[in-house]
Formats: structure tokens, sequence, C-alpha cells
């Protein structure tokens, strides 16, 4: 049989101590919280308008710059393939 000496017994409550402390505070307390329909379709709502006006910003800051370039790189090349008729 294993005598436990006074170190460590002092050693086990101090683990079980930690043990019972970190699972007191990973467990959910109830809020005793409502969200009524109401505002719960308003939050949905401004999460997608949010989504979308981000989106939009990109949209608006990269895709038309970038098109607006690549539409004027191909008429370039079309305007320097036709021949001047005056020649």
């Amino acid at each position: 049989m294993k005598v436990l000496t006074e170190d460590r017994i002092r050693h086990i409550r101090t683990v079980s101590l930690l043990y019972v402390g970190a699972l007191l505070l990973v467990l959910p307390n109830p809020a005793f919280a409502y969200i009524g329909p109401g505002a719960g379709l308003g939050a949905i709502a401004v999460t997608i308008a949010v989504i979308l006006g981000v989106l939009f910003l990109v949209v608006g800051l990269v895709w038309f710059p970038l098109k607006r370039m690549l539409k004027g790189r191909k008429a370039g090349v079309k305007d320097s393939n036709e021949l001047d008729p005056t020649q």
C-alpha cells in the first residue's frame, strides 16, 4: 500500500481545485434573454446588407476599373490593326 505524503496530498488538492475551477468557467450560464422576431429579422437584414455592401464596394472599386482598362486595351489593338484609308 502506498502512503501519501503531505506534499503529495497538497499537490492532489491543488490540481483538483484547478480542474473544478476550469470546469466551472467552461459551463454555460443561462442568459434569460429574449430576442423577438422583429429584432431577429432586423439583425438578419443588417447582416445581409453589410455583406452586400462589401460585395458592391469590391465590384465598384475593382471590377469596373479593370473592365474599363481591358476594354481600352482591346480598342487600342483594333485601332492599330486597321489601315488608314487616307494613305
